[in-house]
């Protein structure tokens, strides 16, 4: 059965074969060091909802993998995800207008811009996530804070970073990578605060301005508005690289969902919603238990860290007819992919713009591409490629 601290070698490739023997034979499944992986899409959503009982406070159990006061430490026990009110609601609150569906629907247009841009000067034979899918979110995230194109290079490699800490084993390199990468990028946003004081921009479209106005029921902190800056990026790079990568990666592979997708494009948020669910951006979310709770039979003590099997989740059989086939007219279409409850991803209505746009244009310019080679990005908690090359047309 899988200890995630020990994961067998075909685990990046195909996590899913795990996940089935955890639904069936283990939903509740105890892990070495005292922690519970759940894999049941009704316990998930158990969890979610009950704030109360499982806190997503990260500060016990991140202390002792990033050390106290260190720069991933700081970080991630002040970023939106890892808090529980009052922090979490004061950050939701203030970025929840910017990113409401109003402001998204009129990010649209400079997405399609972008996409279109991007499709234009695409090699023959591209690298899918390089060229393509990595790019995307980049420009989105750095448009709603307003970072000046010539300074967003480091970003993807800051996020890839600090989000790479996250992973449930870690070597010296990586958690250094991390903390180097935390504090790199903490530097460089105090000074665009700084400027952004001196000169505001439009808060109904610049994330940063609102997120240093505040609301009526006062500011962010210097260290809580720089942290959910980083959040914000983080949040909505990896994620979404990972569902435009793995959404071409699917239709490549099921031709006759791609072919039902060409022929009718009203299908694409469908299209979305599917990719979401069987290849999950995120695979696992966290939390901790605030009592001593049961969960499928079994007693969890109180401060018991729940690793949460998203991907196992969103192909439980108890709520997905035939799971593991991927179906773009599946309805309804019930996964976890954006969590749920008070946690629910913020940013979920720009995520699912980006990937219909994207892989609508992609498919409408390139039908016929062909996927040549792919490498997976190796995570446990989060699941992608960092690398897929392509054949674009046919040969002639």
């Amino acid at each position: 059965m899988l200890t995630l601290a020990s994961l067998p070698r075909d685990f990046h490739e195909n996590p899913f074969q795990y996940y089935d023997a955890l639904l069936k034979h283990a939903p509740v499944h105890p892990q070495p060091d005292g922690s519970f992986i759940l894999s049941k899409h009704s316990d998930l959503e158990r969890v979610y909802k009950d704030t109360a009982t499982f806190t997503s406070d990260k500060q016990a159990a991140f202390a002792p993998k990033f050390g106290v006061g260190s720069p991933l430490f700081e970080h991630h026990t002040t970023s939106l995800v890892f808090n529980d009110p009052p922090l979490h609601s004061r950050v939701r609150r203030i970025m929840a207008g910017a990113l409401a569906p109003r402001a998204i629907a009129r990010m649209e247009s400079g997405l399609i811009e972008t996409v279109d841009h991007l499709l234009a000067q695409m090699p023959r034979t591209p690298d899918l996530i390089e060229d393509f899918a990595s790019i995307i979110p980049i420009q989105i995230i750095g448009n709603l804070l307003d970072i000046p194109m010539e300074e967003r290079a480091p970003l993807r490699d800051w996020s890839l970073a600090i989000l790479g800490a996250l992973e449930p084993v870690l070597t010296d390199a990586q958690l250094q990578r991390g903390h180097t990468a935390a504090s790199e990028f903490k530097t460089y946003l105090q000074d665009l605060i700084a400027r952004r004081k001196a000169t505001p921009g439009d808060p109904e479209t610049d994330v940063l301005t609102r997120l240093i106005i505040g609301d009526t029921q006062g500011q962010l902190s210097e260290i809580e508005l720089i942290q959910n800056c980083i959040f914000i990026l983080n949040a909505g790079h990896e994620t979404t690289t990972n569902l435009i990568g793995n959404g071409l990666a699917l239709l490549h592979d099921n031709p006759d969902q791609r072919a039902l997708a060409l022929g009718d494009p009203g299908l694409m948020a469908g299209v979305v919603e599917e990719v979401l669910r069987i290849a999950s951006p995120n695979q696992f979310g966290n939390r901790e238990t605030a009592r001593e709770v049961e969960i499928g039979g079994m007693t969890i003590p109180q401060g018991t860290n729940l690793h949460l099997c998203i991907g196992a989740a969103n192909r439980d059989p108890d709520v997905f007819a035939d799971p593991a086939h991927f179906d773009i007219s599946r309805k309804p279409n019930r996964h976890l992919a954006f969590a749920g409850g008070p946690h629910v991803c913020v940013g979920l209505t720009l995520a699912r713009m980006e990937g219909r746009v994207a892989l609508h244009r992609f498919l409408q310019a390139f039908p016929d591409y062909t996927i040549t080679g792919r490498t997976s990005g190796g995570r446990v908690r989060f699941r992608g490629y960092s690398a897929m090359r392509a054949h674009l047309a046919p040969d002639l």
